[in-house]
């Protein structure tokens, strides 16, 4: 065989093996993240001075950057509240001793520091929670839900929460979202709260049956929340910064708990750019095994352009999880579960990435079980 023809087919070879997503581009960079939450927040900047905060997160950066993860997702509003300096939200009570309370930017500082290191920050918002109690004395004058004690735009029961159907609550959200946007961040994330009850609305739902088309009160609640998602996903256009949510594992708790649109959001435009679900089940769960979910997920997207980004559950690692039922001891007899997630995901077609929860079941040895070494080793072949 001629020499030419010999190296024509190994260049068809190599061509017809690059690595192509589902237009036909390259693959892109798989995104490796971590999320750091108001809990990480109140434990390394709460209580501490700006330069011992700083050096706490530059800590955090440098550890994130070693395990060679290239993704932060920095709970930017838990409570109703900010990390950064906010017109609407007052400062969180989880980086400041009183809600309210002067801070440096803590979001200014994550961004600059994070992308010195090319490591990208997504911004993470809970859209409707106040409380994780019902304490409504720790509300102060400075939140927008002072206004609103006693009334029926705030929710008080197993927590306080913001009643998604009302008109000035979306409003607040968006515009608290447009204010983030001000920040060089890389995309936009909610979590999987949204309805707090099935009851929170009853009354606004009477009402618009008045002048609206005959429809129940779980489809009303499917339209607040799609119409709220769509206002978001607008802006985040406008600034070309990406959209996503990170809802329940459970496609359906999505609908019988949630009331979050996850098939329509991940099948019709103008909703997200990537969809991150909390599948955080083990190979042995009976009931939501992961190879099982992760494939429920792949499924439902029909649009190209959405990405799959799936949270992995790190804080299980070394844990019986019981409802996990025949599986509850997987996680304590294995210690290499992590690393056959990602790996399985990775098949996937529309798989884009991978998210742990949370910053402190990777990096704080004190929470540190017999299995969390291996599992930190056995990652490392896999993020090399």
């Amino acid at each position: 065989m001629k020499k030419w023809v010999v190296l024509l087919i190994i260049g068809l070879f190599l061509f017809s093996s690059i690595q192509t997503s589902p237009k036909g581009e390259e693959k892109k960079e798989e995104v490796r993240g971590v999320f750091v939450s108001y809990i990480e927040l109140r434990k390394y900047i709460r209580n501490h001075s700006e330069e011992e905060a700083k050096k706490n997160i530059d800590q955090m950066i440098q550890n994130i950057k070693k395990m060679k993860l290239n993704m932060i997702v920095l709970q930017v509003r838990s409570h109703s509240d900010a990390i950064y300096p906010s017109k609407t939200f007052p400062t969180s009570m989880h980086i400041v001793k009183k809600e309210g309370d002067s801070s440096f930017d803590v979001l200014d500082y994550f961004l600059k520091k994070a992308h010195e290191n090319h490591i990208l920050v997504y911004a993470w918002m809970n859209p409707y929670r106040v409380r994780g109690n019902e304490d409504i004395s720790s509300i102060s004058e400075k939140s927008p839900a002072y206004s609103y004690i006693g009334t029926d735009t705030l929710y008080v029961k197993n927590g306080i929460y913001w009643n998604p159907s009302k008109k000035e609550v979306t409003n607040l959200i968006v515009e608290g979202v447009k204010e983030i946007l001000e920040y060089p961040v890389d995309a936009i994330l909610f979590d999987d709260y949204f309805y707090p009850s099935n009851d929170v609305d009853v009354k606004d739902y009477e009402e618009y049956l008045k002048n609206h088309e005959e429809i129940s009160l779980e489809e009303y609640h499917f339209q607040v929340i799609n119409d709220l998602i769509k206002s978001v996903y607008q802006e985040c256009q406008k600034k070309k910064v990406l959209f996503g949510v990170s809802p329940d594992g459970n496609i359906e708790n999505n609908y019988l708990k949630h009331f979050a649109d996850v098939k329509r959001w991940v099948q019709e435009k103008d909703y997200v750019d990537f969809i991150m679900p909390q599948i955080y089940y083990g190979f042995y769960n009976s009931t939501k095994a992961f190879s099982n979910v992760i494939h429920e997920w792949e499924e439902m997207i029909q649009k190209d352009d959405i990405s799959l980004y799936i949270a992995l559950a790190f804080y299980k690692v070394g844990m019986e999880d019981p409802y996990a039922k025949e599986g509850r001891d997987e996680w304590v007899l294995r210690d290499d579960i992590m690393m056959r997630e990602v790996l399985l995901s990775r098949n996937l077609k529309r798989y884009q990435g991978f998210s742990f929860f949370r910053y402190d079941s990777l990096f704080d040895k004190g929470m540190y079980t017999s299995n969390h070494i291996g599992e930190m080793n056995h990652l490392k072949k896999v993020l090399n």
